[in-house]
């Protein structure tokens, strides 16, 4: 049986093989010297097969109407990345270090002022009306029942004392799905490691706690805007223990 890609994916399927191509090209000397691998160009066009199984693999979760489709079309290639190196022997934390600074390095290639003003957008009342929206529709048992390999959150808002603008409290992943569907279970955590960059480079602070993929109940992302003096793709995290 021939596996077929989903026409939403479809149509941006050359811009995203061109993304994973530019992927390999900045990881290029990471992957020989902390991977000890050899054979680039074998490599190349081994993650570039996995990445077609993985588009054929891609769950359809509305398409343009739902923002977590741009999750999965920028992040989706780090499992096809993250299969291939496992195949090789690669450790899980030479993995994960790997694809941070390949994901950040891919980041900062944006203009500075392109990413800050995405960063701005993010954050505005305009975005956050669309993200409680968007979260309370995520919730309801007719759009679980329509996609249900789709993400559930909830939006946050900040209460006394709190030191963040807004939060979204993750209860289903569309990623944990993916990778229980497909035995990637153990590369997950790489996968949700690149979010700080993804935030950072826009000149957003994201502080998290907890993640579904190591255990939580759910993924406690919480927004801030950043300084302006700390505007240059540096990353901030705070990582405590999951309760």
């Amino acid at each position: 049986m021939v596996e077929i890609i989903h026409p939403f994916y479809e149509s941006h399927r050359a811009a995203m093989e061109a993304a994973m191509r530019h992927r390999l090209d900045l990881a290029e000397a990471m992957l020989c010297e902390r991977a000890n691998l050899s054979d680039m160009d074998g490599i190349r066009q081994e993650v570039m097969d996995e990445f077609e199984i993985v588009l054929t693999q891609m769950p359809y979760v509305g398409g343009a109407a739902s923002r977590m489709s741009d999750f999965f079309m920028r992040l989706m290639g780090f499992m096809a990345i993250s299969r291939v190196l496992r195949r090789h022997g690669v450790s899980l934390p030479v993995i994960g270090e790997i694809e941070r600074e390949t994901y950040k390095a891919q980041l900062l290639t944006a203009p500075e002022a392109e990413r800050l003003a995405s960063g701005r957008q993010f954050m505005s009342s305009e975005n956050q009306t669309l993200l409680r929206e968007q979260a309370a529709k995520s919730a309801t048992k007719s759009h679980q029942e329509e996609f249900p390999e789709d993400f559930v959150y909830d939006f946050v808002e900040p209460g006394p004392g709190d030191n963040f603008d807004f939060g979204i409290n993750y209860k289903a992943c569309g990623f944990c799905k993916f990778a229980a569907r497909h035995g990637d279970k153990e590369i997950l955590s790489n996968i949700c490691g690149l979010d700080f960059d993804a935030y950072a480079t826009r000149g957003i602070h994201l502080e998290r706690t907890q993640t579904l993929a190591g255990g939580a109940s759910n993924c406690d992302f919480r927004f801030s805007r950043r300084p302006s003096d700390q505007d240059d793709g540096r990353v901030l995290q705070r990582v405590t223990s999951a309760p």
